[in-house]
């Protein structure tokens, strides 16, 4: 799911202008790969006290250097996330660091870590929001997902700790296995602290290292395709949209039937991301090798001016993809992305059956309810 930034981004007047002359408006900033959670779906969580991880994290220079350089080429936004970026000893520096590059300054936490320093720091130099997303709202469904104990209570006081201090909070939710039977609940709890917004993302997808028994878990925790879409229906927000669009979700017009191109969303457009160890890429999912590039080693105008074009020149000529997903009419209801498809298969035009499933899915529920 776009991340509030990107959507916010996208819906400013000079968008379409700066994005045709390729100007990198936003960017994501990992700052640690490591959590003191170790949620079952999470996708890049490394223990808290992984020290080879932490050696490989970039410096505060090093992140100054990335910002000096992104402000350089047009960026406006930038998304601090980890891990939990609160890990860090030296989250404020870098937090101060980026605001005073002029930088507007989101933030994704857990909120477990949050004390009175931190809201402090964020009422001084306020960000452009925090977003905390909620595991459950209840001691057993938030610590089956966090797999921590404790982790309930520190969550409901560093957010509570930022709702009285007045920071722009937004909140959002993860709905899994673990914890679906109490998704009405999750949503009741978000809505009611964040009244103008809250948003909640059912697909998940496989770890960026790979790892066998951690992605065994997190399919585990993946809902069915009818789960997604009983819940996606019964959200009043989600189903006023589908209906107002349900004509132009699903649209032959949509195939991409004139190019063997692998890219065709706006990654490497109007944004880019950089890993805790300092790698760019395109977005947050995308850990192919050769759409990888080294900031410790080059520079990221190189990165951006001439890399990022041709990763996203990328090709495939395999006929089962160029036969099926590249040209399917329903490709925007699926998580169907090179990013994706590398996590799910190690190649990136490789076929991904589950997503597949959940957007047949969909479409047969918009079918179902029609135009509004």
């Amino acid at each position: 799911m776009t991340d509030p930034v990107s959507m916010e981004i996208q819906r400013h007047p000079l968008w379409d202008k700066l994005r045709a002359k390729r100007v990198p408006l936003s960017f994501d900033l990992e700052i640690t790969a490591r959590c003191n959670n170790d949620c079952r779906h999470c996708y890049i969580c490394l223990p808290p006290g992984d020290a080879e991880a932490r050696s490989r994290e970039l410096t505060v220079g090093e992140i100054d250097h990335i910002a000096v350089q992104s402000v350089k080429l047009g960026a406006v936004w930038c998304l601090v996330t980890g891990g939990e970026p609160l890990l860090r000893p030296d989250f404020e520096e870098i937090y101060l660091k980026l605001k005073r590059r002029g930088l507007l300054v989101s933030v994704f936490t857990n909120a477990t870590l949050i004390n009175r320093s931190h809201v402090d720091l964020f009422k001084k130099y306020p960000p452009r929001d925090i977003e905390v997303t909620v595991y459950g709202v209840t001691k057993e469904t938030y610590e089956r997902v966090a797999r921590r104990s404790g982790t309930f209570e520190k969550f409901m006081h560093g957010l509570n700790l930022l709702l009285e201090g007045g920071v722009r909070v937004r909140l959002k939710a993860v709905p899994i296995q673990s914890n679906l039977a109490e998704h009405d609940e999750i949503a009741e709890f978000c809505r009611s602290r964040t009244k103008d917004y809250f948003r909640f993302d059912p697909q998940l997808h496989l770890r960026f290292d790979g790892d066998t028994a951690r992605n065994e878990e997190i399919m585990a925790e993946r809902l069915t395709p009818e789960q997604i879409v009983a819940l996606e229906l019964a959200d009043e927000t989600r189903m006023n949209a589908f209906r107002k669009s349900c004509d132009t979700l699903i649209c032959k017009d949509l195939a991409h039937v004139g190019c063997n191109h692998l890219f065709h969303c706006g990654a490497g457009n109007g944004g880019f991301n950089v890993s805790y160890d300092g790698r760019f890429r395109l977005c947050a999912s995308l850990w192919s090798p050769e759409t990888l590039y080294d900031l410790r080693r080059g520079d990221l105008a190189d990165a951006w001016n001439r890399f990022a074009p041709r990763v996203r020149d990328m090709r495939s000529n395999r006929p089962e993809f160029l036969k099926t997903c590249h040209v399917c009419p329903i490709v925007n209801l699926c998580m169907w992305c090179p990013a994706h498809a590398h996590l799910e298969t190690g190649e990136m035009d490789g076929p991904t059956p589950y997503f597949c499933a959940v957007a047949n899915a969909r479409a047969k529920g918009l079918r179902e309810i029609g135009p509004g």
